[in-house]
């Protein structure tokens, strides 16, 4: 008994980073699902088309996540990354939409302010799009560190 505990000792700790980085990421995830319902429900601003492609990502990582974590599995970047990736590239487009380099009205879906517009940014300063840029990169970082963790 005393040789298993010796055997897996050394890889607990490792394990045990890359289940706290899920862990983490998972909070990302959860933090920018519930802030993108709050903003649709409670605040009833209505998402652009953009803002819904993001939510098709990002919704879903919140609960691939929280399954990862419950059964500490690490391998998770397997099936959460794409997700990830699709995610990023509509943030990305999205955050360059909003700094003008790429041309063309955001498309709402309802009546509401534009996320373009300055009334929906954090603190005054931070706009949504780079939220969810931001919310996706760290996600993929938190991801790509547990894996390497995990290896």
């Amino acid at each position: 008994m005393n040789d298993t505990t010796q055997t897996t000792q050394p890889h607990a700790p490792a394990e045990s980073r890359a289940w706290w980085l899920l862990v983490v990421a998972w909070i990302v995830a959860l933090t920018a699902t519930l802030g993108a319902l709050f903003i649709g429900e409670v605040m009833g601003q209505a998402p652009c088309n953009l803002c819904w492609y993001q939510r098709i990502f990002m919704f879903p990582l919140a609960a691939i996540l929280f399954v990862a974590c419950l059964k500490q599995d690490t391998g998770v970047w397997r099936y959460a990354f794409p997700l990830v990736v699709g995610g990023l590239g509509f943030a990305l487009f999205h955050s360059l939409h909003y700094v003008g380099l790429v041309s063309g009205p955001i498309v709402q879906c309802g009546a509401g302010p534009s996320c373009s517009g300055s009334g929906m940014s954090l603190f005054g300063w931070l706009p949504l799009p780079f939220l969810s840029l931001i919310a996706f990169a760290a996600v993929g970082g938190l991801l790509f560190f547990a894996r390497r963790r995990s290896s």
